[in-house]
């Protein structure tokens, strides 16, 4: 299953929500939405910087990253960026079937 990874930034409104609720309540909303559309949480960290949280979710395709992204920021609590995380073994298994000629090559 295809893994995504999600960096979320609190609006002023979620972070209200995540100082009442706490962090946990947060980690088991997202893991609540990612098992809705047939996904799973796998990581979910707080962190220092411009991004407020990073979260790795299995997720079964991209339509259902979009859903979970656009469903967050429809929401008004969070940004998000999502990033289409690619194993090594996709990547090996495909770097050699590129027909690429570089400029002046």
């Amino acid at each position: 299953m295809p893994r995504y990874l999600f960096k979320a930034t609190y609006t002023i409104e979620g972070a209200k929500g995540l100082l009442s609720e706490g962090g946990k309540s947060r980690r088991d909303v997202v893991a609540h939405a990612a098992e809705s559309v047939g996904g799973r949480l796998e990581t979910f960290d707080f962190a220092f910087g411009e991004h407020d949280v990073f979260l790795i979710c299995e997720l079964p395709d991209h339509a259902a990253a979009a859903k979970v992204a656009l469903t967050v920021k429809a929401a008004g609590g969070a940004d998000t960026e999502t990033v289409v995380l690619i194993s090594p073994e996709e990547i090996g298994s495909t770097a050699d079937n590129v027909d690429y000629t570089p400029p002046g090559g």
